[in-house]
């Protein structure tokens, strides 16, 4: 088992906050044992705290990257494709690779209609009120009481409740 230091904190705390490795990944990038992660979280309360002021910093940096990219499908958005055509020279270089070169050259703006779905999404969220994902179905009875459940008999045409008898 690797030995608890400031510093395996300090870069598992780095890696935490900055992307979303997987604690397998991070014990491996540290060396030590995912075991070993889970028992210092759990004997250690400053790495727990440390751990969790990490994952913490990840989720404050992560939201307004989300409502970014909510906007931009809500909105649309454009994006630029550039196409690069080549042909061989027939020539080689002296590495023996083929020497290319550029016959066409082309960038083309092309429009992203917005997304349904992140529309809705945004849309029942921000704006519950007047937007809902869901329906409320009331029954009521007379005047609005309860209504009372009834019961159906069926007729038995001409079976038999018992069991067949030998």
């Amino acid at each position: 088992m690797a030995s608890y230091s400031k510093k395996i904190v300090k870069r598992i705390c780095e890696l935490i906050s900055n992307d979303s490795f997987t604690i397998k990944e991070i014990c491996e990038d540290v060396a030590i044992a995912e075991s070993t992660f889970y028992k210092w979280k759990a004997e250690k309360s400053e790495f727990s705290e440390a751990v969790e002021a990490a994952q913490q910093k990840f989720n404050e940096n992560l939201i307004p990257e989300a409502k970014r990219s909510l906007k931009k499908l809500v909105t649309g958005y454009t994006v630029t494709e550039i196409k690069t055509v080549t042909v061989d020279s027939g020539k080689k270089n002296e590495d023996d690779k083929p020497i290319v070169k550029v016959k066409e050259h082309s960038k083309t703006e092309k429009h992203i209609q917005p997304n349904f779905n992140a529309v809705a999404f945004a849309l029942t969220n921000m704006d519950p009120e007047n937007w809902k994902n869901k329906q409320n179905t009331e029954l009521t009875g007379k005047n609005g009481e309860p209504v009372v459940p009834s019961v159906i008999v069926l007729p038995s045409n001409n079976r038999e409740d018992e069991a067949p008898q030998e």
